[in-house]
C-alpha cells in the first residue's frame, strides 16, 4: 500500500495579493487560522491560489513560505503542474527541495495532450519527485481528461499516490475507483460532491469551501470517515447553497471576495480575473451573514 498524504479536508488556499505582490503577513495569518480551525492539509499555488498568474519567483516563494509557516503542523501540498512538462519537473524538484510534503500536478492545459502524452508527462514529473504526487483532473479548465484506464496505468508508478477528481463525472470517478482500488487515493475536487465521491471510496476533499469554512468542511469529512453518513450528507446538503454561491462565477473570484469580507485579504485578483459582480457578491455576503462568517 502506498502512503496516504492526508484524510479529510485540505484547503486549496487563496493567495492574498496587494499592489506590491503577495501579502505574506495576511498569508501567514490565514495559514495559522486554517490550522487552528482543524484543517487536515494545505494546498498552496493551486487553481484557487491563482498560480497561473503568479510569476515564477512568486510561485516558488509562496511554496517555500507555506512550508516554513506550516512548520510540519499539517501536510503542505504544492501545486507544480504546467502545460510545459519541463517547467513542471523543475518546479516539482524545487517544491521537494524546500520541504513540501507532496505535489499536485494538473493535466497539461491548452496543449490538450493525448492519453499517451498524459502518461509520459505525469511519469516525468513523478520520476523527478522525491515526494508523493497527486494527479489533478479538471477537464473543464484544461480541456484534457484523465481517463480511468490512464489513471490505472499511472497508479502503477510508486510516486503517484492519489488523484484530485474535479471532472464532475461521477460515473467516471466510480470507474477510476474500481480500476485503482488500493493503488490510488481519491480526493473530491468539487465541494458539491464530497459525500458522493467519498461514498465511492474517496478519502476527502481538496476544497475551496474550506477557505472560509475550514472547521465545517473538515467536520463533514470526519463525519463520513467515522461512519456518520447521515450527518455528513446533511452537512453536504445544508452547505450546498453557499457552495453554489462560491462557484457562481469563475473560481477564485467569489472565494476571494468572501475571504476579503472576512479580513484575510484584499479583494484583489490579477487579469484576466476581475472582481465579483456586485449582485452576486451581495447574495453571497447575505449567506455568509446567515452562516455567521461575517
Amino acid at each position: 500500500m502506498k502512503k496516504t498524504i492526508f484524510k479529510g479536508a485540505a484547503t486549496a488556499i487563496i493567495t492574498p495579493l496587494n499592489e506590491k505582490g503577495i501579502d505574506y503577513e495576511r498569508f501567514g495569518t490565514l495559514i495559522d487560522w486554517q490550522i487552528n480551525e482543524g484543517i487536515d492539509a494545505i494546498v498552496v499555488c493551486g487553481t484557487t491560489g491563482e498560480a497561473s498568474t503568479l510569476t515564477d519567483e512568486e510561485h516558488r516563494e509562496a511554496i517555500q513560505f507555506a512550508v516554513e509557516r506550516v512548520a510540519g503542523r499539517v501536510p503542505v501540498i504544492a501545486g507544480t503542474g504546467s502545460n510545459d512538462t519541463a517547467y513542471a519537473v523543475d518546479l516539482t524538484k524545487f517544491a521537494c527541495e524546500v520541504g513540501a510534503d507532496a505535489v499536485l500536478a494538473v493535466t497539461p492545459y491548452y496543449n490538450k495532450a493525448t492519453q499517451k502524452g498524459l502518461i509520459e508527462s505525469f511519469r516525468a514529473v513523478a520520476d523527478a519527485s522525491t515526494k508523493p504526487v497527486i494527479l489533478y483532473n479538471v477537464p473543464s479548465r484544461t480541456g484534457c481528461n484523465i481517463l480511468p484506464a490512464t489513471a490505472a496505468i499511472l497508479a502503477e508508478h510508486p510516486n503517484i499516490v492519489a488523484i484530485k477528481e474535479a471532472s464532475g463525472n461521477i460515473s467516471q470517478i466510480a470507474e477510476v475507483a474500481a480500476l485503482t482500488r488500493g493503488m490510488l487515493d481519491i480526493y473530491s475536487g468539487n465541494d458539491d460532491q464530497i459525500v458522493p465521491i467519498m461514498a465511492l471510496g474517496g478519502i476527502g476533499v481538496i476544497s475551496v469551501l474550506s477557505n472560509p469554512m475550514p472547521r465545517a468542511t473538515a467536520e463533514l469529512c470526519r463525519k463520513f470517515l467515522d461512519g456518520d453518513l447521515a450527518g455528513a450528507t446533511k452537512m453536504q446538503l445544508d452547505l450546498l447553497p453557499y457552495i453554489n454561491a462560491l462557484f457562481c462565477e469563475v473560481n477564485p473570484i467569489p472565494v476571494k471576495a468572501a475571504m476579503a469580507a472576512m479580513g484575510f485579504c484584499e479583494n484583489s485578483l490579477r487579469l484576466p480575473l476581475t472582481v465579483m459582480e456586485a449582485e452576486h457578491e451581495e447574495k453571497m455576503l447575505a449567506m455568509m451573514r446567515e452562516l455567521k462568517l461575517i
